[in-house]
């Protein structure tokens, strides 16, 4: 972890301890786990992403930029710790959440660093912060210890304003706000070595407003269902000087049905269908939201940017055998609607798969091997005859690891009239 978020996470912790001693109308929840990841990948993954099952980030059987197959990897980045506090105002109830673990992304990816996840602060109806989209359904995740996951489930931890007119026992609706962006693939016209390889070099992204976000769920004794959707815009500006303007802008949507089953006392079912166009970025692994389609008869501008039409599906099984054993198993799909003009080296299609054995030898810790499949198909490139690009077929690259975890939860809550 780095120094400068080290003094960050003191100076909230700081905050959050201040607070406590001078506010005698609330309590604190301190909660977290400590957690070891350990295994042997028998395939080859981006060593970024060494101690997880990512269908985006295998190796395709023609590549050799990653690591030689047969890794064992050890790692502590699951960690996590959180605090929430709770204060009576006059307004109702405030609720405000932080919490981070130790899994680097961004500049960080690969290493053991300070990940923000949650930061919000909720009052009534009223939510503003950080925290998981409406789009994503945690509620949904199955009993694993990989960490990221079924590769088909939305899961985004997003900037947002959110309004919950309803929420009792049987049903939950919610609208947000959302911070926007997306990942664009330009193909072979953003960088390369021919002659139209910069078409795309200087065309920035550009996002007038906010994703819009909303859910609703209906619970009951058996589980629940819940919908969700997303609505978005995507816009880019060509600031080249050629003879092409290729400005224009598109629209995402999504739609998102999941559920959790009871199957009796000892079993339950996780699943979950989704469905959109640019919301790549909304799932838990899947890529670029947008793609590059030709126009041949079009001089002015010869290639444009669609939204990436997707479909995603997840089926899981948890089985508790016993008050100390249980299993989860499953499987997940997610499949991307190329377009022709997206390289062979982009990703068409990635699928999922694991299975393991927990055991939990004393209250609120469980260890256990997990057996994890993964497979990543690339693109079928169909080539340029205009820029003179000759077609190539997109490779498949297929992963398989064997985890062993071992995760210790704990929480401890402050009320008041013990402070």
């Amino acid at each position: 972890m780095k120094l400068s978020n080290s003094y960050l996470f003191l100076f909230l912790f700081s905050c959050c301890l201040f607070a406590q001693k001078n506010d005698q109308d609330k309590s604190m929840e301190i909660f977290g786990f400590i957690m070891m990841d350990s295994g042997y990948d028998f395939g080859r993954m981006n060593p970024d992403w060494y101690d997880t099952m990512r269908p985006t980030q295998i190796l395709d059987s023609q590549g050799n930029e990653y690591q030689n197959q047969g890794v064992y990897f050890m790692s502590v980045r699951q960690t996590m710790f959180g605090i929430k506090n709770y204060m009576d105002t006059p307004l109702g109830e405030v609720k405000t959440h932080f919490e981070f673990d130790l899994f680097g992304m961004g500049k960080e990816v690969g290493n053991t660093a300070f990940r923000l996840k949650h930061a919000y602060f909720e009052l009534g109806k009223f939510l503003v912060g950080q925290t998981n989209s409406l789009f994503t359904d945690t509620d949904v995740y199955p009993n694993i210890v990989e960490f990221m996951g079924p590769n088909a489930l939305p899961f985004l931890r997003n900037v947002q304003v959110r309004y919950t007119p309803i929420s009792n026992e049987h049903n939950l609706f919610s609208i947000a706000v959302e911070r926007p962006g997306a990942t664009a693939d330009q193909g072979p016209y953003g960088t390369g070595g021919f002659e139209y390889s910069t078409l795309l070099v200087d065309v920035k992204p550009r996002f007038s407003v906010p994703d819009f976000t909303t859910e609703y769920r209906y619970t009951d004794y058996w589980g629940y269902m819940e919908l969700a959707g997303t609505l978005r815009s995507m816009k880019w500006e060509d600031n080249n000087s050629d003879q092409y303007d290729l400005t224009g802008s598109t629209v995402g949507w999504g739609l998102s049905l999941s559920t959790k089953l009871m199957f009796g006392e000892n079993i339950i079912f996780h699943g979950a269908f989704t469905t959109g166009a640019g919301i790549q970025n909304y799932m838990n692994d899947a890529e670029a939201d947008v793609g590059i389609k030709r126009q041949y008869d079009n001089q002015v501008a010869p290639i444009k940017g669609i939204a990436i039409p997707m479909i995603g599906v997840v089926s899981y099984f948890d089985i508790n055998w016993s008050p100390k054993f249980s299993t989860s198993f499953g499987y997940s799909m997610v499949k991307n609607d190329t377009t022709e003009a997206q390289l062979s080296t982009a990703y068409k299609k990635g699928q999922y798969a694991s299975v393991n054995l927990l055991y939990s030898p004393v209250k609120n810790c469980i260890l256990g091997p997990e057996l994890q499949w993964g497979q990543r198909q690339n693109n079928d490139f169909a080539g340029d005859p205009q820029f003179n690009l000759p077609a190539a077929r997109g490779n498949i690259g297929t992963d398989v690891k064997l985890q062993f975890s071992f995760r210790y939860v704990f929480n401890n809550t402050f009320y008041k009239n013990k402070l």
